[in-house]
């Protein structure tokens, strides 16, 4: 289900929804939009929508109702008892991706703590069997609010569990930075939408065996190779290995609790020396997804950080699509940026960017010389 409020990069096909849906197990059956000037406060939708939904779902036979948007938890407890039917928004079945992707410890603590911050606010919902009752002078609830208070502690103390346990595993990261930052090595991480293809060029670029598949989020978890570039043609220096990194990718609307929960991880792209854009370009939404990306390494603190651009996936072009030069300028935010057309699946492109990373780092050469 998604809603058209009038903002920019409305899904009216809803495939993005559709394609997360799928990887996290789910099969869409039936897709709806509607347009509102503005939620409804009570349905998000209103009730002449929730009701056609309603039939809907029974009709095709579903057994549980997405929406493309955020609800509260007030709206979405007022869409399930309208309903009838279990109801679920963007951030929770993105939340649902993260705990089945993450393998590493890491990874297992962010998602945790992000699952913890957003059931904390939809406690109500949990306990709606339990009804709150008012008594004489001095009684301040009945079981429900008993209960609910209960479950608000639990979830606090695991919520600071759980983050101190994610502060120990960030002093140990940034005791690694400072151990390659002794050793002058130079970070490079690769950063894009998800699905660009970010994996697949980085077991290309240093023959690694990162998971890849074509679907969203295929992998949570940074992957930290040494990637050796060789010296320039005719010169007299020797090669160089750099610390190449392949980080989290990102998607619209990417809940701020994962964001802050993947801070340890995403701040491999922050105190990145220079950081690897990956474009599909064969995805007709790619300017609003370069766009996306670059909201969120602001939201980072990586929006200062030297780019290259990647337009990956040129083999899935059609040939009037391929570009006529190897590598051009592209305008990023008002500043041109190296840009170079390449395919992580066929390796087309790939020496022109190893030549590409040691000409950029030949005047940190001579700078440290």
């Amino acid at each position: 289900m998604g809603v058209d409020l009038g903002l920019p990069h409305f899904d009216a096909q809803l495939e993005e929804l559709g394609l997360l849906a799928q990887t996290a197990g789910l099969t869409p059956v039936a897709r709806i939009t509607c347009k509102r000037k503005a939620p409804d406060a009570a349905l998000f939708i209103g009730k002449g929508k929730a009701d056609e939904i309603k039939a809907l779902a029974a009709e095709t036979g579903a057994t549980e109702i997405l929406f493309d948007q955020a609800l509260s938890p007030a709206q979405q407890r007022n869409l399930e008892r309208h309903m009838e039917f279990p109801v679920n928004d963007r951030t929770l079945l993105i939340l649902e991706i993260f705990a089945q992707r993450a393998h590493s410890h890491e990874g297992k603590l962010q998602v945790e703590l992000a699952r913890l911050q957003y059931v904390s606010t939809r406690l109500v919902r949990r306990w709606s069997h339990l009804e709150r009752q008012t008594g004489g002078a001095g009684v301040r609830g009945g079981p429900g609010e008993k209960q609910i208070e209960l479950d608000r502690r639990m979830i606090g103390d695991a919520i600071k569990r759980t983050r101190e346990r994610l502060e120990k595993v960030k002093k140990q990261r940034h005791t690694q930075r400072r151990q390659r930052e002794r050793r002058g090595s130079f970070n490079i991480s690769l950063v894009g939408y998800t699905n660009a293809g970010k994996s697949t060029l980085f077991n290309a670029l240093v023959k690694a065996r990162a998971y890849t598949a074509d679907q969203l989020f295929a992998t949570l978890d940074t992957t930290t190779r040494q990637l050796y570039l060789a010296p320039a043609e005719g010169s007299t220096e020797l090669g160089r290995s750099v610390s190449l990194s392949d980080t989290v990718g990102f998607i619209r609307d990417l809940p701020h609790g994962l964001i802050d929960a993947f801070q340890a991880t995403l701040q491999e792209a922050a105190d990145a020396d220079l950081l690897l854009h990956v474009v599909d370009a064969a995805n007709p939404n790619h300017p609003e997804q370069i766009a996306e990306v670059q909201r969120v390494l602001h939201e980072i603190g990586a929006g200062n950080v030297p780019q290259v651009l990647l337009f990956n996936k040129t083999d899935a072009l059609a040939p009037e699509q391929r570009p006529r030069r190897p590598s051009d300028l592209f305008e990023l935010e008002g500043i041109p940026v190296p840009r170079l057309f390449v395919s992580g699946r066929t390796a087309d492109g790939l020496p022109a960017l190893r030549r590409q990373l040691g000409t950029m780092l030949q005047p940190e050469r001579n700078t440290s010389a």
